[in-house]
């Protein structure tokens, strides 16, 4: 399988801490494989997936998405790769407040004509936006709302069907059912993870709910691989 993600020597802290949050030696990730990665709040999971998506820069070590380390990049090469590469489901969403569901939806592929040319495979990218939306279970009757009309898990899919359109090779999921009830969770899992396969994409799901990990071909207990955490406890 070919390695989408590999992280080695990953060191991190930040300005000001008198040690280090993250300190991994390695964790890798390949094609089309789906991660379940958790471990208690303070452990450094939202810390990890910002570095291996490129939005922090380790302060040593390396994180290659696709074999290119995200270090050897300008801020501005980054953001294009993230765009075009990485589809994030962020724990406070992200979505822009006044566009509506279908928009925000499309706004990965406005900005990446890779994601663009992968979305518009099989009809107009608007057309893959909506079949996204339907599947996540949200009715036509919301597509034009302005995102800040919606509830919080109507948001929360909103969001992971922009993280999913146009077939991005990894896709970072920072506990994305935390606001949906156990059906909405279950078929939400089903998208999420058929989607994923369909398009061989990796995943790394972060969740605090450990009844969904049989889900994933492969869990990791972030505090096994992370020495900052084993460090720091008392």
């Amino acid at each position: 399988m070919s390695l989408v993600l590999s992280a080695q020597g990953l060191r991190f802290g930040w300005p000001g801490a008198t040690a280090p949050c993250i300190d991994i030696d390695r964790f890798e990730v390949t094609a089309g494989e789906a991660v379940f990665l958790h471990g208690p709040s303070g452990c450094g999971k939202s810390t990890l997936l910002s570095l291996l998506a490129g939005v922090l820069v380790a302060d040593a070590g390396q994180v290659r998405l696709l074999g290119h380390d995200w270090s050897e990049l300008s801020a501005s090469a980054r953001d294009r790769s993230r765009v075009a590469h990485v589809g994030y489901v962020f724990q406070q969403f992200n979505l822009l407040p006044y566009l509506s569901v279908l928009d925000n939806v499309l706004l990965p592929c406005r900005f990446s004509s890779r994601r663009l040319a992968q979305a518009s495979r099989d009809g107009t990218v608007a057309e893959a936006a909506r079949r996204l939306l339907e599947r996540m279970g949200l009715a036509p009757a919301l597509w034009q709302r302005q995102a800040m009309q919606l509830s919080v898990g109507q948001q929360q899919r909103v969001a992971a069907a922009r993280a999913l359109i146009g077939q991005p090779e990894l896709v970072i999921a920072d506990e994305p059912t935390s606001a949906l009830d156990e059906d909405r969770r279950e078929a939400f899992l089903d998208v999420l993870l058929s989607a994923c396969e369909a398009s061989h994409s990796a995943l790394v799901f972060v969740s605090h709910d450990r009844r969904i990990a049989n889900r994933f071909g492969r869990q990791v207990l972030l505090p096994e691989i992370n020495r900052a955490t084993a460090q720091a406890a008392p």
